[in-house]
């Protein structure tokens, strides 16, 4: 089995992406639920960019990943110095890492337009600092920036620049689609073409602005590259990076080739959920392997096939990533699909028994005056235990009241006052929001946290709200709501023509669910 090295580079690459700003403390999380993920290489930013990614490194020095190498990123150094006179080169060299990347243009026009050299003093320049990080004992990997564009105007000068960068004792040169424009027979080609000069030390970079990120890492692989960068969920500048969760299951469930321990493979789920929760990034349903809806199926053939045999409709199986399968409830649902949903929480339950017959017409009922659990089945599954008696609340909301106040023309607050009951308990409490469902899930979380601590790890993650008619304000609105607590992910759903008391009953079922589950299954 080949072995790939996986080098991710979401500390770096990925917080230049549109919304994204790491902490010390969150790129400590991520670095260390990549390191025992098991990836090769973890580039964790720029020294000299920014006092945080400095005070990441020293930090790091003393707190190190315990099987990932780190590596600190900079640039060549500058024209008309040295490179130990440089103080981009001194600082990485200060990082303290084993692993140095640096990026150099490796595109003649880029030489000469956008950096202003002329193509011989870029060459020393590549060779100059590669030079000086190996005789400092350091291993190099030299990111050929812009390559694949280069090459394909002038391929002896992108030639030349891995040969000087090699030449000078680089440990990988990285063959980088910094404008990801190129397509998987390209890059297959010309890495395939580099692979021959320069065995053995091959590695890709692709963005993804084509779309064909993925795929072009998979074409260079094939073609001999024998890493690949990507950030862990894809998020990155523009359009992205190449999507490392998807790289990893595509190389090692499919074409056989190892990347990491195949005993983490079955955390590739929770890794991509966790990092996109410190991240502040919502993780796309339709992701492959670790998206919400990876594994989804509907009603109708897709869920008779499936549950005959998996592979009908299941590429591979949920379990070997860490996902779960999902059958998706609505009215065009029948008895079996509902029953194959409901065994997952209630195996000892019958397709013909009368309790079944009754939650078909109660789900028929609910969905009829706008419930939809296709999407929600947290409520879904809640709704199924009330209904059999099995569920004993946790709470009980008394009351609650909304006050709005507005300042200005453009600042407005609320303010929420909950009152709910835990057995014989009381707790009354108030919060602000910067709306009203805010405020409300901020102090009915309040209130709930005095009797369960749990749930002081709970955020929302979306809210989505739909009208259902069309009687203008007295309208029926749907409320859609999706919960994190950073490992799992859950939605719940109210219905009303209150939106307020449909986000209630929203946010009452997220929290009476994770309470559920803590209680079911404490290690979740």
């Amino acid at each position: 089995m080949n072995k790939i090295d996986i080098f991710d580079s979401t500390l770096r690459d990925g917080a230049q992406g549109e919304g994204v700003s790491f902490s010390v403390e969150d790129k400590f999380h991520i670095m260390n639920t990549l390191d025992a993920l098991g990836v090769a290489y973890i580039e964790a930013g720029n020294p000299f960019s920014n006092p945080k990614d400095a005070a990441f490194f020293q930090r790091a020095a003393k707190e190190p990943p315990k099987n990932a190498k780190l590596v600190a990123f900079g640039s060549t150094r500058r024209r008309g110095i040295r490179a130990e006179d440089d103080q981009n080169c001194a600082a990485l060299l200060s990082a303290g890492t084993e692993f140095v990347s640096v990026f150099g243009k490796s595109s003649d026009w880029q030489a000469r337009e956008v950096l202003g050299v002329d193509l011989a003093e870029n060459l020393e320049m590549i060779r100059d600092t590669v030079s000086y990080f190996t005789s400092h004992g350091k291993h190099l990997f030299y990111d050929a920036e812009h390559f694949f564009d280069g090459y394909k105007s002038n391929p002896q000068y992108s030639i030349e620049t891995l040969r000087a960068a090699a030449q000078a004792g680089a440990f990988r040169l990285v063959l980088c689609d910094t404008n990801g424009g190129c397509f998987p027979h390209e890059i297959e080609t010309i890495t395939a073409e580099m692979e021959k000069l320069f065995p053995g030390k091959i590695s890709i970079h692709s963005h993804n602005d084509t779309g064909c990120a993925v795929a072009n890492s998979v074409a260079a692989v094939r073609a001999g590259a024998v890493e690949v960068q990507g950030t862990y969920v894809g998020f990155g500048e523009r359009c992205g990076n190449t999507n490392l969760s998807t790289v990893i299951a595509d190389l090692q469930l499919k074409l056989g080739y190892h990347c990491i321990p195949d005993s983490s493979m079955e955390n590739l789920t929770s890794a991509a959920r966790l990092i996109s929760e410190i991240s502040n990034v919502r993780l796309p349903r339709s992701m492959p392997y670790v998206g919400k809806s990876a594994f989804a199926h509907k009603g109708g053939m897709h869920v008779d096939g499936v549950n005959k045999n998996s592979a009908a409709f299941e590429h591979v199986s949920p379990a070997s990533v860490g996902n779960r399968r999902h059958i998706l409830l609505s009215e065009v649902s029948g008895r079996t699909a509902m029953m194959r949903k409901v065994e997952q929480f209630v195996p000892d339950l019958t397709k013909n028994s009368p309790e079944a017959a009754r939650l078909m017409e109660r789900l028929k009922e609910q969905e009829f005056a706008g419930y939809q659990y296709e999407a929600a089945t947290a409520s879904f599954e809640l709704l199924v235990l009330r209904e059999l008696g099995r569920f004993t609340p946790f709470f009980q909301p008394v009351f609650f009241r909304i006050l709005g106040e507005q300042e200005g023309a453009s600042h407005h607050t609320s303010t929420a006052i909950v009152k709910l009951q835990v057995g014989e308990a009381y707790e009354i409490t108030a919060e602000e929001g910067s709306g009203p469902v805010h405020a409300l899930d901020r102090a009915l979380r309040k209130a709930l946290e005095v009797f369960y601590p749990n749930l002081a790890g709970v955020r929302l993650a979306d809210y989505k709200v739909r009208v259902m008619d069309s009687k203008a304000t007295a309208a029926l609105v749907r409320v859609l709501i999706e919960s994190t607590d950073g490992k799992n992910v859950w939605t719940t759903v109210g219905v009303s023509q209150d939106i307020i008391n449909a986000s209630l009953q929203a946010l009452v079922d997220s929290m009476e669910y994770k309470l559920y589950i803590d209680q079911e299954h404490p290690q979740k």
